[in-house]
């Protein structure tokens, strides 16, 4: 039996290196305090969770600026798996802890040694940095500022951002989130309050808008993309455009004639949606009207809910609904689409579910705890 020590570690052939695949990010918001809980504020951080064995773990911890309030697409991860970028939209207010302060910061945060993650660089965005996106390439990175109405351009080059533009689209504009396109020819900006989305083409590091602006409903607030690159898909929590239902919509754009194609009632507060990676489903995260505190009256009579939709050529159908947790926040995939992790800010936990492709079971014994809020969450594959 072979025994590795210092003595032989220089020869790294006699001794088994770790290798870790399947991993997600957790963004962990600690600052959100809130009145009537007893529990008072922590630092933020990010964890590492390791999805190829089973139950999901998380090997490591690293403390860094993260925001729960904002998009829950401010985190991303590259597909190598060796780094990670997140935002912070808010800070720590020391004048009135229960209001946090605008922030700007974005971190790169090196995952070589998933075990000890490290942040290898801050550097500003606009103010309130909210969404974030990396092209395939992994050359180019853009942050959306909801702050500010302004998405910043960094190019991404041996983990470090270097700030190249800034297109300002007006600080009437609240820009939450910001997607590539699969083929990095063009991004697509969220815009919450006009409500837009605004289609961006990419040239290099130039970034300018096409002209095409397309409203899909009140209140938009996160996007992806379609892996063939066809159909853009929006979340809209207040509901469709016209009349006074305000149910919240996933809407569906088709990319190539730039029209809205589909209008689909998904439930109160659509927070966050998510394809699977090989892009047949659409995982959604609904808040429903869920109370944050346990004082709360309501608390044990109304939870979040979790729903599946298979995704056809501007077609949505719901497969799978399970009720969740309080005060819902991101989610996301494994690499194969057989486990969904949800985040809990109320109960400051994550939630394992398995999917099967018509059933949506969670394992309360998988579910991982956590000290501050998880408030955003991705994997490689996840934009």
């Amino acid at each position: 039996m072979k025994i590795c020590s210092a003595l032989v570690v220089a020869s790294l052939s006699l001794c088994p290196v770790a290798a870790w695949a399947g991993l997600a990010i957790s963004a962990n918001d600690g600052k959100q305090v809130q009145k009537g809980e007893a529990a008072g504020a922590t630092p933020d951080s990010i964890s590492v969770i390791e999805l190829g064995k089973y139950p999901p773990r998380v090997i490591g911890n690293l403390r860094v600026p993260v925001s729960m309030i904002g998009s829950p697409n401010s985190v991303v991860v590259g597909r190598s798996e060796k780094f990670a970028i997140v935002t912070a939209a808010h800070k720590v207010n020391p004048a009135d802890p229960f209001k946090p302060a605008l922030d700007d910061r974005v971190s790169v945060i090196d995952l070589s040694d998933p075990t000890r993650p490290k942040v290898v660089q801050t550097i500003s965005a606009g103010a309130q940095a909210s969404g974030v996106a990396i092209n395939r390439a992994e050359n180019l990175v853009l942050v959306a500022s909801r702050a500010d109405g302004a998405v910043t351009v960094f190019t991404l080059a041996s983990n470090r951002l270097t700030r190249v533009g800034r297109l300002d689209l007006g600080k009437e504009n609240q820009v939450v989130d910001v997607t590539f396109a699969p083929d990095g020819r063009h991004a697509y900006v969220v815009v919450w309050d006009a409500p837009a989305i605004i289609e961006l083409a990419v040239d290099g590091t130039r970034v300018t808008r096409t002209g095409n602006t397309l409203s899909t409903g009140r209140s938009s607030y996160g996007a992806v993309v379609t892996p063939d690159g066809n159909w853009l898909i929006n979340t809209n929590v207040g509901g469709a455009l016209t009349g006074a239902d305000r149910t919240g919509t996933i809407t569906m754009v088709d990319l190539k004639t730039h029209k809205l194609v589909l209008s689909f009632p998904v439930g109160r507060t659509p927070e966050h949606a998510t394809l699977s990676p090989d892009g047949k489903h659409l995982l959604v995260v609904l808040a429903n009207g869920a109370p944050y505190v346990k004082s709360d009256p309501g608390y044990d009579k109304v939870r979040g809910i979790l729903k599946i939709l298979a995704v056809g050529p501007g077609t949505l159908k719901e497969v799978a609904q399970t009720s969740s947790c309080h005060w819902n926040q991101g989610a996301t995939w494994s690499d194969d689409g057989k486990l969904v992790l949800a985040q809990c800010a109320s109960e400051r936990t994550i939630e394992v579910y398995r999917f099967n492709g018509r059933s949506l079971v969670r394992d309360d014994a998988a579910t991982l705890p956590f000290e501050p809020r998880p408030g955003s969450i991705a994997i490689r594959l996840s934009r």
